[in-house]
């Protein structure tokens, strides 16, 4: 058993090393006459920290905190230093970070009061007669709990996984006894596959994805600014035609030795059994969540005027009070939620660093120099961005955090996507929808992928050439089904 030392450091060296020397590489790279000298320097601290996440120098929100402090110090964005610290730690006022905090409180409650088990138990008791219901059953449970889950590594790996095992275990499939083909490796694989999908539904289904609305309204200009609702209906259709095809095919890949699941039907009507009537606690977390929906979709402003319209953040923070106020919540529940303090921290210092990087102008260069590169293809709008969409959602294979790519590549990506000539909406959900989609690739692509290839279910051959597999099924739901849906919507 391992024991924390006093003065142990989360630091490991190598990796802290070699993102240093490439910001220092970077930073002494001859710099274009376009760029000034803090906006270079503000690029060669941003390509080390991306460099760190990389690496797993350090935790990310310990590297968010050595970021600000960088910024802060070098005076990168102000020769005065109030100003400097200001400038350092000014995205902490965001609502959108803010929005992803809250809700990732919030959702402690479906694990505290037991309701996200309930809500898988009830989709397999009633789908559960056949190993493809099993299948559907996962992914509708995760589908249910997605809008309010915004840690999808809390969704997919601590509410889903817990009971994808429990169903393989009633049948005896498990990596110990070296026959996970029975059911376990179907039902892990789509355990895994449908958190991508529903990560790309819901503005709150996963953190980076309002990094995302923030990066695509700056590409924008505002013109486009995507509220939780405008995210919702553009994805829905898309969203729902990939978690219908996404368990038949995973299905077709692996087709798991058993078919016909009479048991588990039973077994999860026995798991409900246990869990006894719906308690207090979980009738008062359901009525939040309705409520929750009900304000992120606008109902009350649509049904009595915009006098009563809330921002997505004030409804989220209005959920945790109903909590807190009603004891579903204790306020130690919420200090003891470290992924939503934590996310709070790298969320901040992650947009501050983007940020900074458009206002000095250093994204307008890059994305320029890229849209200069793609003109001389002569490939047209739709060639690249085509292109871009490719290469943004494949060069995942080389990053561990979602979020460090998004904010590294997709600013630039879309900056200049738009540069030449593709329709704005279409193009953006697009590439909203990419930044998902990525998670399905490796064992490492997102919080979620070690959690459930850990277990043993999927050997990682397997667990490689199903993602790509998924990545190419989703992609064109959302180009082709997405294509059609937002041209009915009026997107394009």
């Amino acid at each position: 058993m391992s024991q924390t030392h006093e003065g142990a450091s989360d630091l490991r060296l190598v990796p802290a090393l070699v993102a240093v020397v490439v910001g220092l590489v970077v930073w002494l790279l001859p710099q274009p006459a376009e760029v000034s000298d803090q906006g270079w320097l503000m690029l060669a601290m941003f390509i080390g920290t991306i460099a760190a996440i990389i690496g797993k120098a350090m935790p990310i929100g310990a590297l968010s905190i050595v970021a600000i402090a960088m910024v802060a110090a070098s005076g990168v964005t102000s020769d005065q230093p109030g100003t400097a610290i200001r400038d350092a730690l000014g995205s902490f006022t965001s609502p959108l970070i803010w929005l992803i905090a809250v809700a990732i409180m919030i959702s402690r409650s479906l694990i505290k009061t037991g309701l996200g088990s309930r809500i898988g138990y009830y989709f397999i008791s009633v789908f559960g007669k056949r190993t493809l219901g099993i299948g559907y059953a996962l992914a509708l449970s995760e589908l249910t709990i997605a809008p309010v889950t915004p840690s999808n590594t809390a969704r997919g790996g601590g509410i889903m996984h817990p009971i994808m095992q429990s169903i393989a275990h009633s049948f005896g499939s498990t990596p110990e006894n070296g026959n996970t083909g029975k059911i376990g490796k179907y039902l892990a694989l789509v355990n895994y596959h449908s958190n991508p999908i529903t990560s790309a539904m819901f503005v709150t289904a996963t953190a980076p994805n309002p990094l995302t609305v923030k990066l695509i309204a700056e590409a924008t200009g505002a013109a486009i600014t995507l509220s939780w609702t405008t995210w919702a209906l553009a994805m829905l259709l898309p969203g729902l035609a990939a978690i219908a095809l996404m368990p038949l095919v995973l299905y077709l890949l692996y087709p798991p030795e058993i078919k016909k699941t009479e048991d588990a039907a039973s077994f999860a009507r026995q798991q409900l059994s246990d869990l006894g009537r719906m308690q207090r606690d979980e009738k008062i977390t359901l009525g939040v969540f309705v409520m929750l929906l009900l304000l992120w979709a606008g109902v009350p402003a649509w049904l009595l005027g915009d006098a009563f319209a809330l921002h997505s953040a004030t409804a989220a923070l209005i959920g945790l009070a109903v909590l807190l106020l009603t004891g579903v919540l204790t306020w130690k529940d919420v200090l003891n939620e470290k992924s939503a303090w934590d996310t709070l921290v790298w969320f901040g210092a992650l947009v501050m660093m983007a940020s900074q990087l458009n206002q000095l102008g250093v994204v307008a260069w890059f994305s320029s120099t890229i849209e200069g590169l793609i003109t001389q293809t002569g490939v047209g709008w739709l060639g690249a961005s085509s292109l871009l969409i490719l290469v943004f959602l494949y060069s995942h294979y080389f990053f561990a955090s979602t979020t460090a790519h998004i904010t590294a590549m997709m600013g630039a990506f879309l900056a200049v996507g738009l540069a030449m000539g593709a329709p704005a909406m279409p193009f953006v959900l697009s590439m909203a929808a990419a930044s998902s989609i990525m998670m399905t690739l490796t064992h490492y692509a997102t919080g979620t992928s070690p959690v459930i290839f850990g277990s043993g279910y999927v050997p990682l051959g397997e667990w490689w050439r199903a993602g790509f597999i998924m990545s190419v099924v989703n992609l064109l739901v959302w180009v082709v089904v997405g294509g059609l849906w937002w041209k009915l919507l009026g997107y394009w």
